[in-house]
């Protein structure tokens, strides 16, 4: 499959896990939350080691899409309230994207730089392709990007600094 391709919401989900730590972690939520306004450049070529992806996200695009866990289910006022905490930690206004560019590519991963907050990091994503789908996700550590996990009730609860990201997106025929 040669080809120049673009891809977005519409083709597929990408989704960034949470989960708790600390005392008080029975209070707080493992959070999904979807990026609703991403687009990725894919160059599909023959050897696929030719091959690359560029992803960006708009952080603004972020959205809590399900809260998992917690002494009490997640309100609407709750997901009003970490999507504000999420554009303050990642800063928004200065980092207004997270960048994904791919420096190799191959049958069971795709390694590239991730740049969050202005900060470049390598990091290595497991992907396998399933007929038109294309699966897969990575483990990142906040704090390598200088991110200070969100913490409340004097850090009391803490988000862990380990978050999963997840992708499961359709190419085009």
């Amino acid at each position: 499959m040669d080809g120049t391709f673009e891809l977005g919401p519409q083709d597929g989900r990408l989704l960034v896990r949470t989960g708790r730590s600390g005392l008080g972690r029975r209070a707080g939520h493992d959070l999904t939350i979807e990026a609703t306004r991403w687009s990725a450049a894919v160059e599909a070529r023959e050897p696929l080691d030719a091959s690359s992806v560029e992803v960006t996200v708009e952080v603004e695009g972020l959205e809590v899409r399900e809260g998992a866990g917690g002494v009490k289910p997640l309100t609407d006022q709750d997901r009003a309230e970490i999507v504000k905490n999420l554009r303050k930690v990642l800063d928004v206004r200065r980092y207004p994207r997270i960048v994904f560019a791919s420096t190799a590519v191959g049958e069971d991963g795709v390694e590239g730089d991730l740049t969050i907050m202005g900060r470049v990091k390598p990091v290595r994503l497991a992907a396998a392709r399933d007929g038109d789908r294309v699966r897969g996700g990575v483990t990142v550590e906040q704090s390598r990007w200088g991110i200070k996990p969100y913490s409340a009730f004097f850090g009391a609860l803490r988000l862990a600094d380990e978050v999963e990201i997840e992708f499961d997106v359709r190419l085009p025929a």
